[in-house]
């Protein structure tokens, strides 16, 4: 059995999901979202993505830590936060031993979706469906899910 945690990274919400693989089923733990967007001061939204994924790390103790790449935007002070934001996640999980790995939104949406240019609702409903969820997760979460369902059909 192993468990994956996923992470869709953003400077102003950060989502996270975990499944477990046991055998050939997917498994859903938890998903939700860290919401940053409130805080001006950019360092502390930093800390605070640090804190919560560490947290999320000590609670559900996962083996895996899946991030999406960051992708070139046009707007390059966007793509420098996001990277930063990427980086605070990152040391999260390296504090705690895990073993990273990455994928391209364009993979992560083949692999879930069947499609590479998948909109985000797209990936939601595949990921309700899939999770047999009572709920419809937030897009954020939907997308950390689909990262780490990503990293158990690669190499689970």
């Amino acid at each position: 059995m192993t468990i994956i945690l996923g992470i869709d990274p953003g400077s102003r919400i950060t989502g996270y999901g975990l499944i477990k693989k046991f055998k050939n089923k997917i498994i859903y733990i938890d998903s939700g979202c860290i919401i940053t967007f409130k805080i001006k001061d950019f360092p502390t939204r930093l800390k605070v993505i640090y804190n919560d994924i560490n947290k999320i790390i000590k609670k559900f103790k996962p083996d895996i830590f899946a991030i999406e790449q960051i992708f070139m935007s046009k707007n390059a002070n966007s793509a420098l936060k996001l990277g930063h934001a990427r980086s605070a996640a990152i040391v999260s999980a390296v504090n705690n031993n895990l073993t990273i790995f990455e994928y391209s939104a364009s993979k992560v949406k083949m692999i879930v979706a069947g499609i590479g240019n998948a909109k985000k609702k797209q990936v939601q409903d595949t990921i309700f469906t899939l999770l047999k969820l009572h709920d419809y997760p937030q897009q954020d979460a939907a997308d950390a899910l689909a990262i780490a369902i990503t990293h158990s059909r690669i190499y689970l």
